[in-house]
């Protein structure tokens, strides 16, 4: 079913889908190596495709305020900071990897949980903490029902703006910690992948790359999407969820999944025709390349797959929970970073 669905999404884009036997379209890498070994000299992995040369906040290697600045926290250990955006005191995780040295600039993993969850569940469903990268888990602010959400969704809490408070975010990451303005990236499930969208729209210029998992893409009160680059993106979501369906729900100005995909491939400027491969029993990923700039856009389809974190340790939502393809090794991967498998 999932390769029916891809080549659906080949159709949107005017093309057909054909298998390749290339590698390539097979490991969803942003680029090349995976990161240094903790404690080296070596920068903490290439950068994605089109990132370096597009953010405001600098090339890839480049130093943040913070290089030098001795760390609230130890190396492998995650924390709770309060950021204060809008008039709001914002509560956030941040876990710093094991190795983490204020000399040496590391990317940034943001990750925003889904409707209803927090940051805090989020981490430990994920296993995102693994990746070579400090990774920040901000909490949304209660909406509809009581519900912690992020901006863009009709039930989001009126008059919250969440663009403002990632930028203010970041500002604050970059200020206290050694990382790479250039090499910060977006991922989360269901709400919170939809809202990565807004970012890579409305802040290419901080954001390099998304990875959307289970992404509810609503766009209620935003701007039409004009990012200032093209954003490498990622979609992974399964072809049977139940609460963000895969063929999309018109009655809620949810898009089907593929023509999602579709909008993105044709905005970063790839070539129609994606390579395609089966790359396990109920997996398929598609690979868009020629981009504008050496971006990228992908999209994993799971068969079956339910509202939920493929490979997750603990619940993370409803439907089937695929094991055989752990959506952290996926998104690490697609941004340069390696990681846990």
């Amino acid at each position: 079913m999932a390769a029916a669905c891809l080549a659906a999404a080949a159709l949107t884009t005017g093309a057909a889908v054909a298998p390749t036997p290339s590698d390539a379209a097979v490991v969803p890498a942003a680029s090349g190596a995976p990161a240094g070994p903790a404690g080296s000299d070596a920068p903490a992995g290439p950068a994605v495709p089109g990132a370096a040369a597009g953010p405001a906040g600098g090339p890839a290697g480049a130093r943040s305020p913070g290089c030098g600045v001795t760390p609230p926290q130890a190396p492998g250990t995650t924390a709770v900071r309060t950021v204060d955006s809008g008039g709001l005191a914002r509560t956030v995780r941040v876990h710093l990897p094991d190795g983490y040295r204020p000399d040496r600039p590391t990317p940034v993993v943001l990750v925003f949980h889904g409707r209803g969850n927090d940051g805090a569940t989020t981490e430990d469903f994920s296993g995102l903490s693994g990746l070579p990268a400090v990774v920040a888990y901000p909490d949304g602010v209660p909406g509809g029902e009581g519900k912690r959400s992020w901006q863009g969704a009709p039930y989001s809490a009126p008059s919250v703006d969440d663009v403002a408070f990632t930028g203010d975010l970041l500002d604050d990451l970059e200020a206290g910690l050694c990382v790479d303005p250039g090499r910060v990236f977006a991922t989360g499930k269901s709400n919170g992948g939809g809202f990565t969208e807004i970012l890579a729209c409305r802040m290419s210029d901080r954001i390099a790359a998304i990875a959307p998992v289970a992404g509810a893409y609503y766009r209620d009160g935003e701007p039409p999407c004009r990012p200032g680059r093209p954003v490498p993106a990622l979609f992974v979501h399964g072809t049977g969820d139940a609460t963000i369906p895969y063929t999309g729900d018109a009655d809620r100005g949810l898009p089907a999944i593929p023509a999602k995909v579709a909008e993105w491939v044709a905005r970063d400027g790839c070539r129609a025709r994606p390579q395609t491969r089966r790359i396990e029993p109920d997996v398929t990923i598609a690979t868009w390349r020629g981009c504008r700039d050496g971006a990228r856009v992908q999209h994993v389809a799971v068969d079956g797959g339910g509202h939920t974190w493929p490979g997750a340790t603990a619940y993370s939502g409803g439907g089937a929970t695929t094991q055989t393809v752990r959506a952290t090794a996926l998104v690490g991967d697609f941004f340069g970073l390696g990681g846990p498998r």
